[in-house]
């Protein structure tokens, strides 16, 4: 076997690309870089490519057909997925697929298998190398554009996301996973040790979620770079950006069969993978209770598998910012805007709760009714928007039930900023901050996923209870933060939250896990925390095997303790 730094050395020489940062995966086998993040300056290149896509896109709908082996099927291409902040405007036209052609695609997908984990890590690693610089390159305003027009990001959002987060996947899960091959066992003079990371017996299910395009290509590929197949499942509402990425995977050398992609009705798709004895695993990212029905269907056909499914998933969460007496202002403030509002809300680790000490919530407040003065809402497509729309109808009803609530002065609430809600042309929420001072109120425990955050102003006198009530104040697990310029309290606060979190964030906010940096998950109801974009994420999707040879069989039965 090739040592890693060997194996590097073979990769680099065929990854050679031309990108829009100056970063190549070549670059990146020498030393692990993040993928650089474009500024978008007014009359850039990258501004300009970037316009004209969006361009393309708003002016023609475009087709996305059903991928299975080396068909395109586009039966009648009845739904459509429409622009968020425009939606009598349809970005798309898609087809679900049926039962019968996810079944067709599980039988698709084993035919496929056996030649594509046979080979090597290398081999395997080399098409999502040159993926990652189809992305960097070639298709990165396209998908940027595309997740700006469906998924309503603005212009930064779009950037690290579609483009710099889905390349950091490639490249760093292409390493890491070298990297695990890299371990040997112990051999003595007799014997010789190895193990193989095979790929899983069976399928892998990837059901992918709306709001973030690079966890949408990272669900199929992270299987499929360790040599397995995958079913890959988009959002309705991200349709588009998602088959992108499978073109420019199906350009960088995937082979067909490997990856399928099935939009689908999600009763549907879940009715047949968890009803297949090949189902090896399920990657999910989406919310709790689609995750709880698969689990419970899984469990219900648990006699009927081949092995035993590894259920990977990721949910939501109700993502807290505490802030101490001593915490800096200006960064509570600011960090708590970013968080809350950036994205409308839709990030799984966006803020949507603060506890904040009585003697500086004023001056907290005062500053976020500054930010929020400046904060502008509108269409993707106006390049100084910071929010844009909410991804659909029900998000915007569900997200407008919880204002109206708040409307009522239930729980002692009261709407500080914000507060309207219009769908007449777009899926528009006013970013909104909201102030309640019972500390169970359903604004304070529920996920809302959307640009509105709840402060509890709390006594000072009180920060050590009310901190150790935000431990178990929701049943999830995601993220969280603590403002303090007192260093014994904040380490005092880490220990204290180190269950309520997968992510915690000191004397920053609550979002912006980078790749190899902060990998992430979270645990309890917010998923199982298997931490995408870190060195172990690999090992999930393998079925490792230990082959022992030795040069001195056993010829004798006996113990000597025996004799």
């Amino acid at each position: 076997m090739l040592s890693l730094a060997a194996r590097r050395t073979v990769l680099t020489q065929k990854c050679a690309a031309s990108t829009y940062s100056g970063l190549t995966s070549a670059d990146f086998l020498k030393k692990k870089t993040n993928e650089p993040i474009l500024e978008y300056r007014k009359g850039s290149k990258e501004r300009q490519d970037l316009e004209s896509a969006l361009a393309h896109y708003s002016k023609n709908t475009t087709d996305v057909p059903l991928r299975i082996g080396d068909k395109k099927i586009t039966n009648k291409l009845e739904k459509k997925q429409v622009i968020p902040s425009d939606h009598r405007s349809t970005l798309a036209r898609y087809t679900h697929a049926t039962g019968e052609q996810i079944q067709e695609a599980i039988d698709v997908a084993l035919q496929s298998r056996v030649a594509w984990e046979k080979k090597t890590l290398k081999e395997r690693a080399e098409v999502l190398l040159r993926a990652a610089d189809l992305a960097a390159g070639k298709y990165r305003m396209k998908l940027n554009a595309a997740t700006m027009l469906g998924q309503g990001k603005n212009i930064v959002q779009a950037e690290i996301d579609a483009a710099c987060e889905l390349i950091d996947f490639f490249r760093f899960n292409a390493v890491f996973a070298m990297e695990l091959e890299h371990y040997e066992p112990i051999s003595t003079k007799i014997t010789k040790n190895t193990m193989q990371f095979r790929g899983m017996e069976g399928f892998v299910a990837a059901i992918a979620p709306f709001n973030f395009t690079a966890i949408g290509g990272n669900l199929p590929t992270a299987p499929a770079l360790m040599g397995n197949v995958s079913l890959w499942k988009p959002s309705d509402t991200a349709v588009l950006s998602n088959y992108l990425i499978y073109e420019l995977l199906e350009e960088a050398g995937m082979p067909s069969g490997i990856l399928s992609f099935l939009p689908s009705d999600g009763p549907v798709f879940g009715d047949v993978i968890t009803s297949s004895p090949h189902l090896a695993a399920v990657n999910f990212t989406g919310s709790v209770p689609t995750f709880k029905t698969i689990w419970r269907k899984v469990a219900e056909n648990l006699d009927n598998y081949v092995t035993f499914p590894k259920l990977i998933g990721e949910c939501g969460g109700k993502n807290f910012h505490f802030v101490h007496p001593s915490a800096h202002i200006e960064a509570v403030a600011a960090g708590t805007a970013r968080s809350a509002w950036e994205y409308s809300g839709q990030k799984c680790s966006a803020c949507s709760r603060v506890y904040a000490p009585k003697s500086i919530w004023p001056k907290i407040e005062a500053k976020i009714a500054e930010i929020h003065k400046e904060v502008k809402l509108g269409d993707v497509r106006d390049g100084s928007v910071f929010l844009s729309a909410v991804i659909d109808d029900k998000a915007f009803a569900r997200l407008k039930s919880y204002i109206d609530y708040a409307k009522t002065g239930a729980d002692g609430a009261k709407i500080l900023l914000g507060g309207k809600c219009d769908d007449s042309t777009g899926y528009f929420i006013e970013p909104t901050l909201i102030t309640v001072t019972n500390p169970q109120s359903k604004l304070l425990t529920e996920e809302m996923f959307g640009p509105v955050v709840t402060v509890y102003v709390y006594e000072d006198s009180k920060v050590d209870e009310v901190l150790a009530s935000v431990k178990d104040a929701t049943p999830y697990g995601l993220t969280g933060a603590v403002f303090s310029q007192d260093k014994e309290f904040l380490y005092r606060a880490r220990d204290v939250l180190r269950d309520a979190v997968g992510n915690m964030y000191l004397n920053d906010k609550s979002t912006g896990s980078i790749v190899g940096q902060q990998p992430f998950g979270g645990a309890r109801m917010s998923g199982t925390n298997d931490k995408a974009g870190g060195p172990h994420y690999g090992l999930r999707w393998t079925s490792p095997l230990t082959i022992k040879e030795t040069s001195v069989p056993l010829t004798d039965w006996k113990y000597p303790s025996m004799e």
